[in-house]
């Protein structure tokens, strides 16, 4: 199966385990719930699936390479101590807790969270002396004499052995305890996630055309020659990096990463023909709504290859811009819910006293001691009704505490994407602004307070219909230059369909009115010529 099944059929698992009964019991009980075991050839995606999992079920995820162990760490380390049996006392050996166990201890400590994911990579490439402590973990759930915290799920992940001289095979006593799950690499797959991460625009266009590069491995006279998900997802981080840069990628530097000569010969030839446009002003005054007749007519006249690349680049220019948008409107949202518990506040002039807990100003509990509001000259603080009476400045400090501790704990808990945790540091920063504002103004009065937070807070709503109407109108103008170079050729097709398969733009279409865009989908997309594109694309990706 592919990457994103065995990454539901993971979820749903957990979700079995961790059922429970009306008496609090797990529904399965840990004895039963058999260990998973992810095989796929390397590279694929199986250990960044798992930090996906734990974060989409709210659960913590510890993670481990065994082959960093040795016997000792992963079981412990003998000790000796005295037992008495039978009224005799004797010397008994016992083993302290192993590391492995006890940084799922420690994880719960520092999350709060008291379930998991203990996820071991390349289990079965352990040495011979770790072996039978690794054949006890899958089959008992222990390490050494120390057992799996209850709430925690195995979930091992090892290479098939053409992929690795290390690979120990396990025998069916083994294989009969473990929920297997065999993962092949799927560019259709990993495409979905790339443009979920924006991943560089020629290395998504690029493989799009060449599917049969998106993993390729072979063995050749000279050792293995191979091209990986994982070297195309860091290959693309390095792109961005070096066009922010302003430096120029070469086949030296290509390889590096793609390690199969002849296709990273053929990326960065394509990289070259990308650039070529990339670093044409003529491309963004496309965008702007200026057509150079001069480009028209050398885009018009391309070969294939090219045309394909100045369609790529219009994508990745949109996609970002919808991207960015994207980010802009749920900042905006996460920022209303605060909104809403600061109306609350300021009206009633109170907050929760347990939320009054973090003082920004002081970092003093608000329990007897110094407030936010007390330190900035409000409103003394009382006790009234479970509630803190505070001044203006005291009440935003409040929210922005909580804010800040709940981004805190999600971040501890890594529950956080890194997308996530910018949307909120933009929420942060908006809520200090509003925060600081105020005290020049020196707005005391809950209502006047709030009356001009929520100017701002329109204005911000305003930016963001602009910035909405800004991306509408490149993709108007990217129309326009299709239309103009390609009428409703291969290329216009090739457009609509990748603007169908980009979350960022799909979400944006759902909200603009484009009417091109539908007209061009209806016509164009579910006709032959548009499934004669897709197998001319599969036969270029060959």
């Amino acid at each position: 199966m592919n990457i994103k099944r065995a990454k539901q059929e993971i979820k749903d698992t957990i979700a079995a385990y961790l059922l429970k009964d009306e008496y609090g019991e797990y529904v399965i009980p840990q004895i039963r719930q058999r260990p998973v075991l992810l095989l796929g050839a390397p590279g694929i995606g199986k250990t960044q699936v798992m930090e996906q999992i734990a974060k989409e079920c709210g659960i913590a995820l510890v993670a481990y390479t065994i082959t960093h162990h040795t016997r000792q760490s992963a079981i412990g380390l003998p000790f000796v101590s005295k037992q008495t049996f039978g009224g005799r006392e004797y010397t008994v050996t016992e083993y302290t807790m192993s590391e492995i166990v006890a940084s799922l201890y420690e994880k719960m400590e520092k999350t709060g969270l008291s379930e998991g994911i203990l996820f071991i990579d390349e289990i079965n490439c352990v040495s011979e002396t770790l072996a039978p402590a690794m054949l006890q973990f899958l089959q008992c759930k222990t390490f050494g004499s120390h057992e799996i915290p209850q709430g925690w799920i195995i979930v091992a992940a090892g290479n098939p052995p053409e992929y690795n001289k290390s690979v120990r095979e396990f025998d069916v006593v083994t294989m009969d305890r473990v929920k297997k799950i065999e993962v092949e690499p799927d560019f259709a797959v990993w495409k979905e996630y790339a443009l979920q991460q924006q991943l560089h625009p020629a290395v998504i266009s690029y493989l799009s055309t060449r599917t049969a590069h998106f993993y390729k491995m072979e063995t050749t006279v000279d050792g293995r020659k191979f091209a990986t998900p994982r070297g195309w997802e860091d290959l693309s981080q390095m792109l961005t990096v070096y066009d922010a840069l302003g430096k120029e990628m070469d086949r030296e530097v290509v390889v590096q990463y793609i390690q199969h000569e002849t296709v990273a010969k053929d990326f960065a030839n394509y990289l070259e023909l990308y650039r070529k446009y990339q670093m044409d002003r003529q491309l963004e005054e496309v965008l702007e709504g200026r057509i150079d007749p001069l480009l028209l007519k050398k885009v018009a006249h391309a070969p294939f290859d090219e045309r394909l690349s100045v369609v790529g680049l219009l994508l990745g220019r949109c996609r970002n811009r919808f991207a960015m948008l994207t980010r802009a409107e749920q900042a905006t949202e996460l920022l209303y819910e605060e909104l809403r518990k600061m109306k609350m506040y300021l009206l009633s002039g109170k907050a929760d006293s347990e939320s009054a807990g973090v003082n920004l100003q002081t970092g003093k509990s608000a329990c007897g001691k110094e407030t936010a509001g007390s330190a900035d000259g409000g409103a003394h603080a009382e006790t009234m009704d479970g509630a803190e009476s505070f001044g203006v400045d005291g009440i935003l400090g409040v929210v922005l505490a909580e804010f800040q501790a709940e981004t805190d704990r999600k971040k501890t808990a890594e529950l956080l994407t890194r997308q996530e945790e910018q949307i909120r540091r933009r929420v942060t920063e908006l809520l200090e602004q509003y925060r600081r504002d105020l005290r020049k103004e020196d707005v005391r009065d809950g209502e006047t307070a709030f009356a001009r937070i929520r100017e701002w807070f329109d204005g911000e709503q305003d930016a963001l219909e602009q910035e909405a109407a800004d991306a509408g109108a490149m993709l108007e103008h990217a129309f326009d230059f299709l239309e103009a170079a390609f009428s409703a050729g291969q290329e216009m097709v090739i457009f609509v369909t990748e603007l169908n398969r980009d979350p960022y733009s799909v979400h944006f279409l759902q909200e603009y009115e484009c009417e091109r865009y539908y007209r061009y989908n209806k016509e164009l997309l579910f006709d032959e010529s548009g499934q004669a594109i897709e197998a001319r694309l599969r036969e270029l990706g060959r």
